[in-house]
């Protein structure tokens, strides 16, 4: 792992700025993707939109990529690789499973491309491996596709062992694997992506797809380090790609950059509503709510809560998306206001969560809407409102059981899990169970633990140990809590919440110097902070220097 790291560092470092993609149609003939040539036996006039549109895939710009392959396709009627690009565009790889709309369009689209035929052995390799993914999707579940796909481009890259692009799509499919799978704490399949990205980066700095899935590779706590390279280095490759400037805080998060974070959701957001505008005036862009449930997340960590809140107000006013289903738009609406409400130890607020707007359709996405009950029960327990928390947590567990029985991918049910536990766990507390509530808590946090998070997400609205760590603050043992709270920060260093939890547990044990230590790591955080937490944690700092 630490060849990798220098590997990786000293390339991204070196990396030349990226280029410009010769101009079709109407888009920005300086917009700016990365450099990508995918050669392809189709007419010339082709190659130019073709190698545009896998640009855009390698940034997960699906939409548009399907528009750069339909310009292919108006080029160049007989083209299979642009049928092929439009099959992609509706495979998310690590994202969410198609929805029936783009299972069937992926489907004639890989249909047709079939019946094209390739012209060389890589394409007809890239070819029958999207074949494989979309065939029998009326019976076969997605994960057994998603594997199909991964063992057809296994095979590919055997015959092909010299071709970039190959290569490149080979080692996605081994990250959608993963996060189409059971969680692996050894991430091996992750480590085997990032192999062989790490072989392609040297003579390859400026690719968008390298970057990109490098991060992705080391989207993990005890891995984030090694993307940190890569993070910074995507956005200046593929500039005038949304999620090219959203990704790398990513791994910002993972490492507490919370201004780099900002910066990056900042950009992204911006650029997002630009695009929605361009595509869909009047309408919010999916790609924004995704960054600014980012940015949220990082101005809470640094106490900026009215730009918080001024975010959470702007959710809250949604009447439209560009994409209508679009399920990371559907999960930032319910998470932003919750995230801003738990965030803030505001239970009567989170208790008092309005219904998510019903424009969205929450019945393709059941698992967004835990988010809401998951607070409301919190919020409501917390507060000592009973039978409000037993409402919460009975639907919390009815959306669960809707989730196992529609879940395609990622495992949501689990996630639900972790809430259902942690929401009972401080509903034991209110009826006086103080051991139940600790076994409870307990049982979710080691689920936690288990698992991994979605990329939709920041984190979890509150951390399952850091609810635990807060439980055993109030029933009186600030020695085990100082434990769950150092424990935590190892995992998710710079948390507002876990700093300030540990200090007052360390205050109260009469661990002076730590306590100074962690105050002082909270207040240096919140020097941008705006509001009452800032203030406290800076006057508390001052009185203890």
């Amino acid at each position: 792992m630490k060849r990798i790291m220098g590997l990786v560092l000293a390339a991204f470092v070196l990396a030349p700025p990226a280029l410009a993609h010769e101009p079709d149609h109407d888009h920005d003939p300086a917009e700016k993707l990365g450099t990508v040539h995918f050669p392809i036996s189709c007419k010339p006039e082709a190659q130019a939109p073709f190698d545009r549109g896998v640009a855009l895939l390698h940034s997960f710009g699906y939409a548009n990529a399907a528009s750069a392959f339909d310009d292919v396709l108006g080029v160049d009627p007989a083209c299979a690789m642009g049928e092929w690009g439009i099959a992609m565009s509706y495979f998310h790889q690590i994202w969410a499973a198609p929805t029936a709309d783009e299972l069937a369009r992926g489907t004639t689209a890989a249909q047709r491309a079939v019946e094209m035929g390739g012209k060389s052995e890589p394409e007809r390799a890239f070819i029958a491996a999207i074949a494989a993914f979309y065939h029998d999707a009326a019976t076969l579940d997605h994960r057994t596709r998603v594997r199909a796909y991964e063992q057809a481009m296994m095979a590919a890259a055997r015959i092909n062992p010299d071709d970039v692009e190959v290569a490149i799509f080979r080692a996605l499919s081994l990250l959608a694997v993963a996060y189409n799978s059971p969680p692996d704490k050894t991430y091996a399949l992750q480590k085997e992506a990032a192999s062989i990205l790490n072989g392609l980066l040297p003579k390859n700095p400026d690719h968008p797809g390298i970057a990109h899935y490098m991060i992705h590779s080391f989207d993990y706590p005890e891995l984030a380090s090694l993307a940190l390279p890569a993070a910074r280095a995507y956005a200046a490759i593929a500039p005038d790609a949304t999620h090219a400037l959203h990704m790398p805080a990513h791994i910002f998060i993972r490492l507490g950059l919370w201004q780099e974070s900002i910066k990056a959701n900042l950009a992204s957001a911006e650029a997002g509503a630009r695009e929605a505008e361009k595509r869909h005036p009047g309408a919010s862009s999916f790609n924004g709510l995704h960054a600014t449930d980012y940015l949220v997340y990082a101005y809470l960590q640094t106490a900026e809560d009215s730009k918080a809140r001024e975010l959470v107000e702007r959710v809250n006013a949604i009447t439209s998306l560009d994409d209508p289903e679009a399920f990371a738009a559907g999960f930032a609406m319910v998470a932003v206001p919750a995230r801003y409400a738990l965030e803030r130890h505001q239970w009567r607020e989170a208790a008092n969560l309005p219904d998510p707007p019903g424009f969205f359709p929450w019945n393709k996405l059941p698992y967004a809407r835990a988010n809401t009950e998951f607070a409301r029960a919190v919020g409501a327990a917390r507060s000592g409102d009973v039978e409000r928390a037993r409402q919460a947590i009975a639907r919390l567990t009815g959306i669960q059981q809707v989730t196992k029985e529609t879940q395609k991918g990622f495992d949501w049910a689990t996630q639900i899990e972790i809430q259902r536990l942690a929401a009972s766990g401080w509903l034991a507390q209110a009826e006086g169970s103080k051991e139940e509530a600790l076994r409870l808590l307990r049982a979710a946090a080691d689920l936690e633990d288990s698992t991994s998070k979605h990329p939709v997400t920041p984190g979890a609205l509150l951390p399952a140990r850091e609810q635990l760590a807060d439980l055993l603050m109030q029933v009186g043992d600030p020695s085990a809590a100082l434990g769950e709270y150092e424990s935590a920060l190892q995992m998710q260093p710079g948390r507002y919440n876990l700093l300030h939890g540990a200090a007052i547990a360390a205050d109260r044990l009469g661990k002076r110097e730590r306590a100074k230590e962690l105050r002082a790591e909270l207040a240096a955080q919140c020097q941008p902070g705006d509001g009452q937490r800032a203030e406290l944690v800076r006057m508390v700092a001052v009185l203890w220097q």
